[in-house]
């Protein structure tokens, strides 16, 4: 039980926290960040749909709303971070 409910939801909020950074990371690097959301939509299709609370990631589904809530925030480093060309 300690696993399930100390253990999984703080792998979980590790994973978001890598997630947050990457996004973060991808956008200082000029990549997309609208990208991610594909990525991780693709991958909720390809992926066994299991119990998020049993597991150590957060569900495609989550991570594709969080990134959604970041996207702001990503967008405003990608247009600091990279010139336009054109």
């Amino acid at each position: 039980m300690t696993h399930l409910g100390l253990s999984l939801p703080f792998s979980r909020v590790c994973e978001r926290e890598a997630d947050y950074m990457g996004l973060i990371y991808m956008a200082r690097a000029c990549y997309n960040p609208e990208e991610a959301v594909a990525l991780w939509q693709r991958m909720g299709e390809a992926l066994p749909k299991d119990a998020e609370f049993l597991s150590t990631h957060p569900a495609s589904e989550s991570r594709v709303h969080a990134i959604e809530g970041w996207m702001p925030e990503a967008m405003r480093e990608r247009e600091k971070h990279c010139m336009r060309v054109g």
